[in-house]
């Protein structure tokens, strides 16, 4: 086995055991919404919303520097 496919597969285990920890549901509320879903899914959401806005600020910033 390789050294990529070996930390694929520690990367893997970790992502299971944090999930397995985290199942327990959480109430999240937002302005007037309010709605109940487990904590590694909306830490999974929280993240996926971090690295959204700042892959868009970096391109709006590069395509400035570039005007």
């Amino acid at each position: 086995m390789n050294f990529k496919m070996g930390l694929v597969a520690i990367l893997v285990f970790f992502a299971l055991v944090f999930v397995v920890q985290n199942i327990d549901v959480v109430p999240v509320k937002f302005l007037f919404w309010e709605l109940s879903m487990s904590r590694a899914i909306l830490l999974f959401f929280s993240l996926l919303t971090g690295f959204i806005i700042g892959w868009l600020l970096h391109s709006y910033m590069a395509y400035r520097k570039d005007k």
